[in-house]
């Protein structure tokens, strides 16, 4: 998808409530599961496991040429998602009021952001992780230049992709790995030698879904 422009990003996320004002873009209906890993592996889903509350930021640049997403790298030695692509985030701690404060500060920690760079303006779907996380993205607006200070124990690197890239149907695709003996599906978009793949590609096709009004 080609020519998404700054103002028409800026008239489709107008259409989100105000953030710390919402759970989705759409409410679930009695007895739906909630967006997670297991939209493409049913037999993943158990309603009545604990999960642990978690925040990450999806960081829209505003470039004058073309809006663009900002993603990191994780570091290569971490114990846990080493070396994958993921948004800012984190735990949601005793000490944040709620997603929203927990994303900014996760962000602000991971890659160096000020929190006063960053303007919220909505949530995406809660997304409930494998690995037993419900996650609150929330997307904030970034206006250039701003200036990274990656937390270098945690992010290899930072990088942009363009939205109109994301966007393009074509980008997406569903990939699948064995895992424990079976085979898990997951969305993945391949860009540039980066694999975005699992939960943070299941949280870029939740904002194509809100960016474009197509599911």
């Amino acid at each position: 998808m080609s020519g998404f422009t700054a103002s028409r990003l800026e008239e489709r996320l107008a259409l989100l409530p105000a953030p710390r004002r919402r759970g989705s873009p759409q409410p679930l209906k009695s007895g739906e599961p909630p967006r997670g890993d297991h939209e493409l592996n049913p037999e993943l889903y158990d309603p009545d496991a604990p999960l642990r509350q978690a925040a990450v930021l999806v960081p829209i640049v505003l470039n004058a040429e073309e809006p663009s997403l900002l993603l990191t790298r994780r570091t290569a030695h971490l114990k846990h998602h080493s070396g994958q692509i993921a948004f800012p985030g984190g735990r949601i701690e005793p000490e944040d009021p709620d997603p929203e404060a927990a994303a900014l500060r996760e962000t602000e920690e991971e890659v160096g952001l000020p929190q006063q760079q960053i303007d919220l303006v909505g949530r995406l779907d809660t997304y409930v992780t494998r690995t037993g996380f419900n996650v609150f993205p929330v997307i904030g607006l970034l206006r250039p230049p701003y200036h990274l200070v990656l937390q270098e124990s945690e992010v290899e690197s930072a990088f942009e992709v363009p939205l109109s890239f994301l966007l393009d149907p074509a980008s997406r695709q569903t990939d699948s790995r064995l895992y424990a003996g079976k085979t898990r599906f997951f969305y993945a978009y391949p860009y540039q030698g980066y694999y975005i793949w699992g939960a943070t590609a299941g949280m870029i096709n939740n904002l194509a879904e809100v960016l474009t009004g197509e599911e």
